[in-house]
């Protein structure tokens, strides 16, 4: 099968005459480090300050019967790609690097780099779904991936609600004046579904505790909760 990627849900093979010549190497981002070193001290303090986003370049052809204007199109977003040697993942990226369109048109092949956020996320992994009548509850969520998971949890109820992360509380929530919220642990925001009005005022506690080990995960509550949607639960480097 020739390679392809897929960009915001459509595939470059429905783009008519282009040709996806390549995809990129699968490799792991590179850490953000802080190196410290102290007088009468040996070696050095490394402080890890994260993961840094990265490009991946590709080539790309052009057969007969192309499009160009479709094909500029095609390219001139962001949002999230998959590509063929990864079926089943999906990187966000941005386009931030010029394509040489005139190179493309002479000679039928150019370069695109594509900056990629460091983390990639299950292209196959749907969103669960949780049902509740108790005012206590709980239900069991999988991190596939290979380090941990910064999910989007969404619960609708009432009133005051514990959330509790594998036996540890770790945020209490206010559902007063909304009947339901969105937190989102890697933006490190609170929602409103519907309006997308900010609630992080009507949280207690640090999102960063909501974050999901690689493996098996319990996530409990306590309060008067309806409904948990949980999505994101996976990632890799």
């Amino acid at each position: 099968m020739r390679p392809y990627i897929v960009i915001n849900g459509k595939d470059s093979r429905s783009i008519e005459g282009l040709l996806i010549c390549s995809t990129p190497s699968i490799r792991k981002p590179l850490k953000r480090s802080n190196k410290e070193e102290i007088d009468g001290v040996d070696g050095d303090i490394i402080t890890i300050l994260g993961y840094s986003a990265y490009d991946k370049s590709f080539d790309i052809g052009l057969t007969k019967d192309y499009d160009i204007d479709e094909v500029i199109e095609y390219f001139n977003t962001s949002g999230t790609v998959i590509f063929s040697n990864e079926p089943d993942k999906y990187y966000n990226f941005n386009m931030l690097e010029a394509i040489d369109f005139e190179k493309l048109i002479r000679f039928k092949t150019a370069t695109v780099t594509m900056h990629v956020q460091p983390f990639k996320y299950s292209a196959i992994e749907s969103e669960r779904d949780f049902t509740f009548s108790d005012t206590e509850g709980s239900f069991k969520i999988k991190n596939a991936g290979n380090i941990e998971s910064k999910p989007l949890l969404t619960l609708e109820g009432s009133g005051a609600i514990n959330l509790y992360l594998n036996g540890v509380e770790v945020l209490a929530v206010q559902l007063d004046t909304s009947p339901s919220i969105a937190i989102d642990v890697n933006s490190m925001n609170a929602y409103n579904p519907t309006s997308g009005a900010f609630l992080n005022r009507y949280v207690i506690g640090d999102y960063n505790d909501l974050m999901l080990k690689v493996g098996q995960n319990t996530i409990a509550f306590s309060g008067n909760v309806t409904n948990i949607s949980i999505k994101h639960y996976s990632r890799w480097i």
